[in-house]
């Protein structure tokens, strides 16, 4: 955290309030200017399971690290200091992470909230109502490169898993690389159907505010990702949706040396016509264009449900001959 006085209180409250009362909270604070050290402090003057570990401003992942350096407990749960820890968050997921060893990775659904007189974004309305419908490994493997299946402080882990994969510092948004790497170990997620935090959307949060959380570096990281694996050797591709989505995938992969074959579309208005140079193709004739990974490059509500109905019925197997991208 840094500069976080005015949602601290809130956030620790949350969290002296588990029911699961054995427990430490590491709180670093990041190079805060205003009173967050004091209140830090003082709260872990009446609380002793608060450890507090100050430093000059580093940022996120130097923060998080450093937390994790210090964690003594088996298992970790992350929470940044303006949100709100449900009351049995830690009860619920230390007993689902005690109870199934074949779980590394547990989420949970999240409340969306706003700042006080602000009302949350309609795009991150529609990113929670999202991630909160992935509640199982294959469901958030399946939409893995669509955008981050689980919000990072909604997240609890085995300490010595997490310390295997770390953060990663690069000009990128840490916590969806961390999820993509767990995906390519092999690790397996779940998410508990219940609540366990209430999300704040502010206008100051860094993922509104950051560079490193702009759309191009989440695409970036996807395609980075993809070239590790179904886009390996150089392989070619097929974009099913000629809109924005699919416009911005071509200008990418073309950047990055992969050859579009066609694009695949629904609206006839579009067949038969060129985008950046390649066809633009019927579904009919998508089952003819074997061998490239098909991305299915769409934002519309419905359209990747769609694209994945037919891709099937022409023979393309999920998550091997198409993808799912946004």
């Amino acid at each position: 955290m840094r500069d976080a006085a005015g949602t601290l209180e809130a956030c620790l409250d949350s969290l002296a309030s588990q029911t699961l009362a054995d427990h430490e909270v590491i709180a670093v604070d990041d190079g805060s200017r205003d009173a967050s050290g004091e209140v830090l402090r003082a709260r872990a003057g009446r609380d002793r399971r608060l450890r507090v570990a100050s430093t000059p401003p580093r940022g996120l992942v130097g923060a998080l690290r450093l937390a994790l350096a210090e964690a003594r407990a088996p298992l970790v749960a992350r929470l940044d200091a303006d949100d709100v820890a449900a009351r049995e968050r830690l009860a619920l997921q230390a007993e689902r992470l005690e109870r199934d060893r074949a779980v590394d990775v547990l989420g949970g659904r999240v409340a969306l909230a706003a700042a006080p007189g602000k009302r949350p974004g309609e795009g991150m309305r529609a990113y929670v109502e999202w991630q909160n419908r992935l509640l199982d490994h294959e469901d958030m493997w399946r939409d893995r490169f669509v955008e981050s299946p689980l919000v990072h402080p909604s997240v609890a882990m085995r300490t010595e898993t997490l310390r295997r994969l770390g953060w990663r510092a690069f000009d990128g948004p840490e916590d969806y690389d961390l999820w993509l790497r767990a995906f390519d170990a092999g690790m397996r997620f779940a998410k508990l159907a219940e609540t366990v935090v209430e999300w704040r959307d502010s206008p100051t949060r860094l993922t509104r505010t950051d560079p490193r959380y702009a759309p191009s570096r989440f695409l970036a990281l996807k395609l980075e990702t993809l070239r590790r694996g179904l886009l390996s050797g150089g392989r070619e591709v097929v974009l099913w949706g000629a809109g924005p989505v699919g416009k911005a995938w071509s200008r990418a992969l073309r950047a990055g040396g992969h050859e579009v074959r066609a694009f695949v579309e629904v609206d006839p208005r579009k067949v038969g016509g060129r985008i950046h140079g390649v066809a633009v193709v019927a579904v009919s004739e998508a089952a003819g264009l074997r061998g490239p990974l098909h991305l299915a490059a769409v934002g519309q509500r419905g359209a990747r449900e769609r694209i994945r109905a037919e891709a099937a019925r022409l023979g393309l197997a999920d998550g091997e001959d198409l993808v799912a991208v946004a």
